[in-house]
């Protein structure tokens, strides 16, 4: 039988098997907190990771652990990590390489939420950090210090799409010993494999694109295997931020079209993206998949696809950004992406606010940057909706639609 399955076959059959007792195709849920074991051997043996199971709640349960093993598979992992959300993958990854005295060297242009964990938490630990150009490899080697011991990066950036040289920031890294975290979560699985080009570690939030319905907060760490069971044991299991089985049960459910939504928020996003290029009443668009991007053609080397992001500047700046977002019909503002409803948010004033103006200005966000997760409504749709939006903004601009 063939086994090396194409990645959408992958996505829908790996590590999912019918029930062996009812012959059920979908996978059971099941909650239960504690498990019995044959003998006191056994138990000791699951306890210590020397034998597959699983004994307490708080360490995982069987619903999650068929989910982990689905996006271990899909990453190239050896082993994956389900938690309760994006943020305690982030904080778990970097927790499971950091120290009281360690310090960590951190894309600049960062998720918000990450940036608000090293700023107010991190200290809390004795852990340092610096956030650094990591297109510029030479000003990341000059940022190593001696007590330095991870890197973190995320690419494409949150917001501006930043694309960074996975393999190239990996083999630096691997020469001074560093670990490199990569949050793949824009890119998912079917865009973008981080292990492959050489990082030690992915994180994702899978309550984005993996799950791709809006109604789940979740997150994964992928990585090595005894990296993992380290994270699962003393990070996760200590400080209680476990995957429930429900929530894993609605995942692995989602995911069975997620090759399908990604492609068309890929190509939804693309044509948005040309649309605002060429409507002279924004001044800047941020997305891979046009020419125009500084990091175009890396992006076609180390991605299968674009993403289902795009960031502009709207001209005017703050009040003109809220006013278009204001005015839209169909898109909604919201916080988060990759569901199937298009989503436009206002970075400068909510998944970045935790940022200080001075430091979001050095990083490229700027008052009037708008970030869009474009749907899976029909792209004509979308298109229409910013155009009326822009008219309103701007009642003498000459409609731009294309069809």
């Amino acid at each position: 039988m063939k086994t090396d399955w194409s990645m959408d076959t992958k996505i829908i059959h790996e590590s999912q098997f019918p029930d062996p007792h009812t012959g059920a195709i979908s996978q059971s849920i099941i909650p239960a907190v504690a498990y019995a074991f044959p003998d006191a051997e056994t138990a000791a043996a699951v306890v210590a990771g020397e034998e597959e199971g699983v004994y307490y709640g708080r360490y995982g349960n069987p619903t999650s652990r068929t989910l982990e093993k689905k996006i271990a598979a899909l990453e190239g992992g050896e082993d994956a990590l389900g938690v309760s959300s994006g943020m305690a993958a982030i904080s778990i990854a970097l927790l499971g390489f950091l120290k009281h005295g360690d310090h960590v060297l951190v894309t600049k242009d960062v998720y918000g939420g990450t940036y608000s964990f090293l700023t107010s938490l991190a200290p809390r630990f004795g852990i340092q950090f610096d956030f650094v150009d990591c297109t510029d490899l030479d000003s990341m080697i000059k940022a190593i210090k001696p007590n330095t011991k991870a890197v973190y990066i995320e690419t494409p950036s949150n917001p501006r799409l930043t694309i960074l040289d996975i393999g190239k920031i990996s083999e630096v890294c691997k020469s001074y010993q560093l670990p490199v975290i990569v949050d793949n979560t824009f890119m998912s699985p079917c865009l973008q494999k981080p292990l492959e080009l050489g990082a030690d570690v992915v994180v994702h939030s899978a309550t984005k694109y993996i799950n791709g319905h809006g109604d789940v907060l979740a997150g994964f760490i992928v990585g090595k295997k005894d990296t993992i069971q380290f994270m699962r044991k003393k990070l996760m299991g200590d400080l209680g931020q476990n995957l429930n089985a429900w929530d894993a049960f609605l995942i692995l459910r989602g995911m069975k079209t997620m090759a399908l939504r990604v492609e068309r928020h890929c190509s939804n996003a693309q044509k948005i993206a040309e649309y605002l290029e060429s409507h002279p009443f924004i001044d800047k668009v941020f997305y891979p998949g046009l020419k125009s991007h500084p990091q175009h053609e890396l992006a076609k080397e180390q991605m299968k696809g674009m993403g289902g992001i795009v960031s502009f500047e709207v001209k005017g700046g703050l009040i003109e950004g809220k006013k278009l977002i204001n005015s839209l019909k169909l898109a909604m503002i919201s916080f988060s992406l990759g569901d199937p409803e298009t989503l436009v948010q206002h970075p400068a004033s909510m998944t970045h606010a935790s940022i200080p103006q001075e430091e979001r200005m050095k990083f490229g966000i700027t008052d009037g940057l708008i970030r869009v997760s474009v749907g899976l409504e029909d792209a004509d749709d979308i298109i229409s909706d910013f155009d009326q939006a822009l008219t309103v903004l701007f009642p003498a601009s000459e409609k731009i639609i294309t069809k």
